[in-house]
């Protein structure tokens, strides 16, 4: 499975953020989304261009959340989207067809309308109780990310919760992947986190 560091400042300190990019980055992460609140897009924008030189000669890419404007600007790979912004073919038309988009979805009609109208991957989530951004949602659970896997057809990330202790409880899933914030800030060591995901197969 692919891992996918999904950032927030408040959760970090200092120049832990931007040492964080940098160590995942060459560990092998597999994507990076700067999810945070910034006022104005200039910090932003320097945020991205610092992930973006972060990740050069790396196989990572880099997304920016809910800014196509400032994923454009700053060469991003592409853009996550939060499901109650502008819609994912809005951002198409104002992206084009090479900027990647993802979109976040917590029931099966969000990830369905997600996927129809063109998504290139989802978040799906949150599957476990979480501490992070989406604490005030109930968590999904596995039944439900299950059922959304064997609907959609785009690739689907897990998100919400998930770290060391609980990866094995989605081993044998289709997921192209799992999104995690905390379980990068409290792990003692990046690479062996990302190796932990990256052995977790699929099937």
């Amino acid at each position: 499975m692919e891992a996918y560091l999904v950032t927030d400042r408040r959760m970090a300190s200092g120049d832990s953020l931007p040492r964080l990019l940098r160590q995942a980055a060459a560990a092998g992460v597999d994507r990076i989304q700067l999810r945070e609140i910034v006022p104005g897009g200039r910090g932003l924008w320097g945020l991205a261009r610092e992930a973006m030189e972060a990740v050069r000669g790396t196989r990572a890419t880099v997304f920016v959340f809910d800014r196509v404007d400032v994923a454009l600007a700053a060469g991003a790979h592409g853009a996550h989207l939060d499901g109650t912004g502008i819609p994912p073919e809005v951002a198409r038309r104002i992206g084009g067809e090479d900027l990647v988009l993802g979109v976040q979805a917590g029931t099966m009609e969000e990830a369905v309308m997600a996927e129809e109208r063109g998504a290139d991957y989802l978040f799906f989530g949150p599957v476990f109780p979480t501490s992070s951004g989406s604490a005030f949602l109930p968590p999904v659970g596995i039944p439900n990310l299950e059922a959304v896997l064997r609907r959609v057809r785009i690739p689907v990330y897990a998100v919400g919760g998930i770290g060391p202790e609980n990866l094995e409880r989605l081993r044998g899933l289709p997921l192209a992947g799992v999104a995690m914030t905390s379980a990068f800030l409290r792990t003692p060591s990046v690479p062996d986190l990302i190796r932990q995901v990256h052995g977790t197969a699929w099937r």
